[in-house]
């Protein structure tokens, strides 16, 4: 978030009054009396976040702000400026799935994991974030058995939440989707259509519109609480490997091998095309409605606005290099997460750490943070709401194949907690974004 005037943006090392920040503003007020409705709004809007940033008693607010909506800098905190090194010794490991977990979702009120693997008889989880204990256990069956059985029959590859805390959805290797009541874990429907794979699943945010992604290169539309089919869109030229979405009617999806990030515009049946990782793109993640990040098997991860089609930032070699067969190539990025509507970025490979990143000069930099040491495929990133912690999905194998094992990892859940620093205690001044 901006930081107002030159004044306003450090030069006080005290916090000032609530009456002192009102005539303040009141005072530019009335030097700036030619100022559009929209612009005052943008700039009162910085003031007062400015104004928190100077008590620092206000780290993070899960809180709508204005202009978050749109999408726009007034909703991007700062938050990597309060986050501390995690603590390896603080992370939580919890065991229960045999083979190695695919994807996980957060509830919306954080007290809650979902997770599933490619386990055949142990899909899907249901983890009480307190307490660590595993809920729900959903069996699955044989090939071809999912009416009378309750879970998938095969490996899932992705799941989502909605944002009321209503519906989950889980997509398998079958070309099934699996609508699920989150209170009773009771399946409610199954949706059939897609010709391959389901890679990705996310409910448009504030509604129970579900998109999903396949490796039949499309993408579809549901509206879940009507349990219909709406529309397929195409475009990618290769199997889809991701997808995401906020609140607009649009949705981002990562093309694989096709090179390319694509946005979705639903009404208008149009699509924006992004290049600029040169390996296959396995992962994507929106961070606001106007940037997001994408993670390639080339090691790169990709720092995009939605309005450019080339990436605003770009880290090769995010995860270093490997020897993979006497060959050096940089190990793969498996998952991405963003901290929605803050600058924190959470990355993930098989190199034995998950990176957090920092998007800096209003996102036009990637600058590393920490490695948080985790050993295995980190399948599936996720931040708690609050960005209190941070979920990561782990197995001994890739979640989309099994080019490699490692032995010695745990499939399992890691919650990361992150702690902030104390009020006050960083004087770093914000950047410009």
């Amino acid at each position: 978030a901006g930081g107002g005037t030159g004044e306003d943006a450090g030069a006080h090392t005290r916090p000032h009054s609530p009456s002192l920040g009102r005539r303040r503003r009141e005072a530019a007020e009335e030097e700036e009396v030619d100022e559009t409705p929209q612009e005052k709004k943008l700039r009162l809007a910085k003031l007062y976040l400015e104004e928190l940033r100077q008590y620092g008693t206000v780290l993070f607010s899960a809180a709508p702000i204005p202009g978050e909506a749109t999408g726009g800098v007034l909703g991007h905190i700062l938050l990597s400026l309060q986050v501390q090194p995690p603590d390896p010794a603080s992370i939580r490991v919890l065991r229960g799935h045999q083979l190695p977990v695919t994807c996980l979702v957060i509830s919306p009120d954080d007290k809650f994991i979902f997770s599933a693997s490619k386990d055949g008889s142990l899909i899907k989880c249901k983890w009480e974030v307190e307490s660590g204990k595993r809920l729900c256990v959903v069996p699955g069956g044989k090939k071809g058995t999912e009416e009378r059985h309750l879970g998938h029959a095969s490996h899932v590859l992705c799941m989502a939440i909605s944002s009321d805390g209503k519906y989950l959805a889980t997509g398998d290797r079958n070309k099934l989707i699996m609508i699920w009541d989150v209170a009773t874990c009771k399946r409610l429907h199954i949706f059939t259509g897609h010709r391959d794979a389901v890679s990705g699943l996310s409910f448009r945010k504030g509604t129970h519109q579900l998109y999903s992604a396949s490796h039949d290169r499309s993408v579809k539309v549901w509206n879940v609480a009507e349990n219909a089919y709406m529309e397929t869109l195409f475009g990618h030229q290769d199997v889809i490997t991701g997808l995401d979405s906020l609140s607009r009617d649009c949705c981002v999806t990562a093309g694989g091998r096709d090179g390319t990030v694509r946005l979705w515009k639903i009404p208008e049946e149009s699509q924006l095309v992004f290049c600029g990782h040169q390996g296959s793109i396995d992962c994507i993640q929106l961070i606001n409605e106007e940037h997001m990040v994408s993670g390639a098997d080339d090691g790169s991860i990709a720092l995009w606005g939605l309005t450019k089609k080339k990436p605003l930032a770009l880290a090769r070699q995010a995860h270093g290099m490997q020897d993979a067969q006497g060959l050096q190539e940089p190990y793969w990025i498996s998952a991405v997460a963003a901290l929605r509507n803050s600058d924190l970025l959470a990355t993930g490979s098989h190199s034995a750490s998950v990176k957090l990143w920092k998007c800096g000069e209003g996102f036009r930099k990637l600058e590393p943070l920490w490695d948080i040491p985790l050993v295995g495929f980190v399948n599936s990133l996720k931040f708690s709401a609050t960005g209190d912690f941070l979920v990561a999905g782990v197995g001994q194998e890739h979640r989309l194949g099994r080019w490699w094992r490692l032995k010695e990892a745990k499939n399992s859940i890691c919650i990361i907690p992150l702690k902030r620093k104390a009020a006050g205690a960083s004087a770093e001044a914000p950047d410009s974004s």
